[in-house]
């Protein structure tokens, strides 16, 4: 009888790494399948080094955004302004630009417009305690006519004059080369990077990681731990406003305009590469790694269907079924688990 009970931890941990690794594996597959595909159909220009920049310059601000809501969807949270919120901030940068301030100023206030965002949000669900998805279904459509009202009704122009070198190449498919020390890939995916570190440093390590787990887990039992309920629900949303204003200024550094409207529906790309990536829409559950794996899908499949001359409605069938059947998946794995 000591046996089985001996085998249950390792086959926890088995099922754990298989969890862990299945949207880098699903990566892989994709990526070859296209690059098969593009070999045959079309001109192979899918894996060459310079579509690669462009698959990771594209990839970033999405990455970036999704990590905000990798800590949101952890805790049990949803938010559906990302979208709106990124190109409010977005427009809060070209505006300052536009005007002849300096860009710290600018991205000061583009940081602050995302925090702004994010506390609106948190207070809302931790004071009021109406679910996330009505009030950032709310603030979706608030966000969006503030941003209509900075942009006074149109698309927000900034004279190529006034952006600095650095914003210009932060999303620069030909970057410059940095004299053989770095590989010439942006700016903007080395940061996209770096965040990515700090934010799993943050769920491993930080005493604030735990408390997101437990919240998204069971947010009774947790208030009975010592969870700190509305603060952290309110820290975790200012802290995906921050990275959602990082991918604000991620859009304006790719086409050197701002327009509001282009945020609606983006919020969910960001949901989708968390789900995606393994993240629970239920919380409790998700990894910095899985995000990262699940945009880098989008990503891929994005300019596989591009080089192969695919219709953009068949890719977005393609990743609402692959969005199918990942939450199909997590909700076989909850019911395998609460059955045991």
């Amino acid at each position: 009888m000591s046996e089985p009970s001996s085998q249950e931890p390792r086959r926890a941990s088995v099922s754990q790494l298989l969890h862990t690794l299945s949207p880098l594996l699903a990566l892989i597959v994709v990526t070859v399948g296209f690059a098969i595909a593009d070999g045959i159909w079309a001109q192979g220009r899918f894996t060459e080094l310079r579509n690669l920049r462009v698959i990771l310059v594209e990839t970033a601000p999405l990455a970036v955004a999704a990590l905000g809501l990798t800590l949101i969807i952890i805790s049990g949270g949803i938010d559906l302004s990302a979208g709106t919120a990124s190109m409010l901030c977005a427009t809060v940068l070209a505006v300052v630009l536009g005007q002849g301030y300096s860009i710290i100023l600018a991205v000061s206030c583009t940081l602050l417009a995302g925090a702004a965002c994010g506390l609106t949000n948190g207070l809302l669900i931790g004071l009021l305690r109406i679910p996330p998805f009505i009030v950032t279904l709310g603030t979706m459509t608030i966000f969006l006519g503030i941003g209509k009202r900075l942009a006074g009704g149109s698309t927000v122009f900034v004279d190529r004059k006034l952006i600095p070198e650095w914003l210009s190449n932060l999303s620069s498919t030909m970057p410059p080369d940095w004299n053989g020390y770095f590989p010439r890939i942006a700016i903007g995916v080395w940061l996209a990077l770096g965040i990515a570190i700090a934010v799993a440093v943050l769920l491993r390590f930080a005493v604030f990681g735990r408390h997101l787990f437990a919240l998204g887990s069971n947010e009774s039992t947790a208030r009975l731990c010592g969870v700190p309920i509305l603060k952290t629900k309110v820290i975790v949303y200012v802290l995906s406003g921050l990275l959602i204003a990082v991918a604000g200024i991620y859009s304006f550094s790719l086409v050197k305009m701002a327009n509001p409207v282009e945020g609606i529906g983006r919020e969910l790309k960001f949901i989708a590469a968390v789900v995606i990536g393994g993240g629970s829409l239920s919380g409790g559950r998700g990894s910095v790694l899985g995000t990262l794996a699940g945009a880098a899908i989008m990503g891929v499949i994005a300019s596989g269907c591009s080089q192969l001359e695919i219709s953009n409605s068949t890719e977005d069938i393609t990743i609402g079924a692959i969005i199918i059947a990942a939450v199909t998946l997590d909700q076989l794995r909850v019911r395998r688990q609460e059955s045991r």
